[in-house]
């Protein structure tokens, strides 16, 4: 897949944080959008941006929403949900989805994984894309995520890309660690704590929708050798983390700006890094800073 304008791109949950970031930044591309949403009027108000109202997980709307599509990206997982809804939206749905891409001729499809399927114990080390992913006792969202990854593995057909972010930083009122985290920070004490020298692995919104828009387009040309590309017709893995940062760096910034403490724990905690070379040498390049992305967080909680 080479050609960024071989068809439209279909993005699943294209109201959603990361989706509706990743459609701006398809349009900017100069390539059209079919925003998959669940609500009538929800989708991004962009030129280009057509909406698409329906369950990206039935495989009827599902075909027909990708029939003559170039590429397709999925970014629904119910993060927070019980494990039963996690499943059966996160693993179950995003396979449909996935098996209605390959049978329809869709070239690609970029999923939204998440750097929590490693296994990130305090004795990890380092962790790129070959290494040990998290068990069976990890939490519902670590695993589904991981259980996701492996089905659209089984899928064939067209090549697959497993975009694998840590904690995604940005502004938004669904932001995890821009707002909900905070809000939790502010009215529970308990969720202020943390080993502050714990590594902060984060990626900043805006730089992770640019590498999405990239391989959705085709700016990332298929490879035979994944240090080059996404494999043609395989399912490749690929971390986009930016600059490390500790636990200590986000948790004073979070709790400066709601005027409360933190409270530092001499706990054992994973203090490697998310090696995102593999998406370097496909010519990704983060662009927000630690301190831009940091600033962010304070201002939008001041």
């Amino acid at each position: 897949m080479t050609d960024p304008v071989s068809g439209p791109v279909v993005i699943t949950g294209a109201n959603g944080f990361v989706g509706a970031r990743a459609c701006a930044a398809v349009v900017e591309r100069g390539a059209t959008v079919r925003a998959v949403v669940r609500r009538a009027g929800t989708a991004p108000v962009l030129p280009g941006v057509e909406e698409h109202v329906g369950d990206f997980g039935d495989t009827i709307f599902a075909a027909t929403v990708l029939a003559g599509a170039g590429a397709a990206v999925t970014t629904v997982h119910p993060m927070g949900s019980d494990r039963a809804t996690q499943q059966r939206v996160g693993v179950e749905a995003t396979a449909a989805f996935a098996r209605a891409a390959a049978s329809t001729g869709v070239d690609r499809l970029v999923h939204v994984s998440t750097a929590a399927v490693y296994d990130r114990s305090p004795a990890a080390g380092d962790v790129d894309e070959s290494s040990a992913l998290v068990g069976d006792g990890g939490n519902d969202y670590a695993v589904t995520k991981r259980d996701t990854d492996a089905a659209i593995a089984t899928v064939d057909g067209l090549t697959r890309v497993l975009v694998r972010p840590p904690a995604i930083l940005g502004a938004g009122d669904t932001s995890v660690w821009n707002t909900l985290r905070p809000d939790e920070m502010r009215d529970d004490p308990t969720e202020r704590r943390t080993p502050p020298e714990g590594t902060f692995a984060w990626v900043h919104v805006d730089d992770l929708a640019a590498l999405l828009a990239d391989l959705a387009t085709g700016r990332v040309a298929d490879a035979e050798d994944a240090a080059a590309g996404p494999v043609t017709g395989a399912c490749t893995p690929v971390n986009v983390a930016a600059e490390r940062a500790t636990q200590r760096d986000y948790y004073t910034t979070v709790t400066g700006a709601l005027g409360v403490e933190p409270e530092w724990l001499d706990t054992p905690a994973w203090t490697g890094r998310i090696v995102a070379d593999r998406a370097r040498s496909w010519g990704w390049t983060p662009r927000i800073a630690l301190d831009d992305a940091l600033a962010e967080i304070r201002a939008g909680l001041g």
